[in-house]
């Protein structure tokens, strides 16, 4: 490790004047052309990293869901999983760190993570498809070189499928084997099998729309679809053909509008999906006989896979513990119908899927889908071994019940929510079940609901508790919600400070799409009122 190549390099990175951004959730993202320096120190610290944890780390160049001009960047720990938030702090440091202070912060992060630094370094680096991906992904390289470091350019890349590399990188290939064909291989062939159960006659189940957002998720489902077609046929929008990525379309634009994406065409009672930008969310719709369109999200995604996961523990006659994990954002329907009809115990978390991916790991099953569409189900080791044993020992229908969890097992991509793998699964139940889209869609009504956002002048006044279900402070603003709660049926409401801008989010839901509207424009007042609103 040369300090005088560290600071040449990086003198060819230079960092902008002024520039200040926070590691967060989502990484680092901003307009692309700020972030030329931060990958190549994120390029340094995956190597820190590294030699910290003996392990091979992933770096991700993509911005997901934000528009085609913006970019970002975010590490990947050992197991697949987020950067641990210790480290979230180091990155902000470095990221942020001026250009003459470069080397020291980067001695003062190896002294405080005790960093042996002649250990050996590893790192796997993905990129989605934006026009500046490809350049600054070749920054992340340079940062990881000039450290000494060893890298693996995978290139294009969905998120998932490098948080997937990385853990069987890591698990000496007992997770999987660490090419993209081990991928496609690895959850085709468990679809194959699973939906070789389906007992459904004809086609009437089998071909799905799939809106690619014009990303990186369009390249690697055709890639993927001759190994799984005898099971599925996809037809791809907004492939990236034409159009700019994530623009009308995409799992976001989905949801946040509750309307088609532009560029599909969409027959009544069609399945329908959409990815995000990398490929790491999904949601589905349909329009019904009347034109009117249905949204099929997050919460409805985590209903239907829990209830058969629920069936087939039932089935084997197993008492492994399964639990649904869901932010204060699920909708209050969802909740009641997994709690008094399903009977699965229902937890909620912070926004924020670390935290649900987190919670997901103290049960045997975990499930946890927000409500945008990101999500996975987690198996303990020990259930995996048990079901796959099971799956060998037990008698005929418990048996293939045993199968077809195992199957589910290898189906899920466990270190990351994954479109792909999701939409396999879904597609796999729905075929197992014999549900229609719109009887998936039955199976309860979701509340109307409203998100909002309030201007505020600093929002960091607003502290919560209760997974973020109850404001704390300022004073006076938790009473000023239940008196307005109490004049609606069916209703809840809460707030919560935006992680990355200085507004406030309400959101608030009620028997009816009026009374909804009205409570969460009551609770923006006193919002605004209460927490130094600004502007209109």
């Amino acid at each position: 490790m040369d300090p005088e190549a560290v600071r040449k390099h990086s003198a060819l990175h230079a960092k902008p004047d002024g520039l200040v951004l926070q590691y967060g959730t989502a990484g680092f993202r901003t307009k692309a052309e700020r972030l030329d320096h931060v990958m190549f120190r994120m390029g340094l610290l995956a190597v820190l990293r590294s030699k910290q944890t003996k392990s091979t780390i992933g770096v991700m160049v993509t911005a997901s869901h934000n528009p085609e001009e913006d970019n970002g960047v975010k590490l990947v720990d050992p197991l697949g999983e987020m950067l641990a938030p210790s480290w979230e702090e180091h990155a902000t440091c470095l990221a942020n760190a001026e250009e003459r202070d470069v080397w020291r912060v980067l001695m003062d992060i190896s002294e405080k993570a005790a960093v042996n630094l002649q250990q050996e370094a590893f790192v796997v680096i993905g990129r989605d498809t934006r026009p500046s991906s490809e350049r600054l992904s070749q920054s992340v390289i340079d940062g990881v070189t000039v450290l000494g470091g060893q890298f693996h350019d995978y290139g294009l890349l969905t998120t998932p499928q490098l948080h997937y590399m990385v853990y069987c990188r890591n698990s000496s290939g007992r997770y999987g084997e660490a090419t993209i064909d081990g991928y496609y291989q690895k959850l085709s062939t468990a679809f194959v099998e699973l939906t070789k159960q389906a007992f459904c006659g004809g086609n009437e189940y089998r071909s799905l729309k799939v809106d690619c957002a014009n990303g990186v998720g369009a390249l690697k489902l055709r890639e993927m679809e001759p190994y799984f077609s005898q099971g599925l046929s996809v037809q791809l929008f907004n492939d990236g053909t034409k159009g700019k990525l994530n623009h009308l379309c995409g799992a976001d634009f989905v949801k946040s509008h509750q309307r088609p994406p532009q560029g599909m065409e969409m027959k009544s009672n069609e399945r329908c999906c959409s990815f995000d930008g990398d490929a790491d969310r999904i949601v589905y719709y349909y329009s019904d006989a009347d034109g009117h369109f249905h949204l099929i999200d997050g919460d409805k995604i985590a209903t239907l896979i829990s209830s058969f996961l629920k069936e087939l523990l039932v089935e084997i006659g197993e008492s492994l513990n399964i639990g649904v994990v869901q932010t204060a954002y699920a909708n209050g329907s969802s909740t009641r119908y997994l709690e008094e009809v399903m009977k699965v115990p229902v937890y909620c978390t912070k926004t924020g899927v670390k935290h649900l991916h987190h919670k997901a790991q103290e049960f045997d099953v975990g499930v946890y889908f927000e409500a945008n569409g990101h999500g996975t189900v987690l198996f303990s080791k020990a259930a995996e071994m048990k079901i796959k044993q099971l799956a060998k020992e037990l008698e005929d229908k418990k048996r293939k019940a045993a199968q077809m969890l195992a199957n589910v097992i290898d189906l899920f991509n466990q270190a990351a929510g994954d479109a792909i793998s999701d939409m396999l699964v879904i597609e796999a139940v729905l075929a197992l079940k014999g549900l229609t889209v719109q009887e998936w869609d039955a199976l309860y009504t979701d509340l109307p609901n409203r998100q909002l956002k309030v201007k505020v002048a600093d929002r960091q006044v607003i502290s919560t508790t209760d997974a973020e279900r109850q404001a704390v402070t300022p004073p006076g603003l938790q009473e000023a919600i239940n008196d307005l709660v109490k004049k609606y049926k069916l209703s809840r409401a809460f707030v919560r400070p935006s992680g990355t801008e200085d507004v406030v989010r309400v959101y608030a839901e009620a028997d009816s799409q009026e009374s909804a509207d009205s409570l969460a424009h009551e609770v923006s007042l006193a919002v605004f009122q209460l927490a130094g609103g600004v502007g209109e």
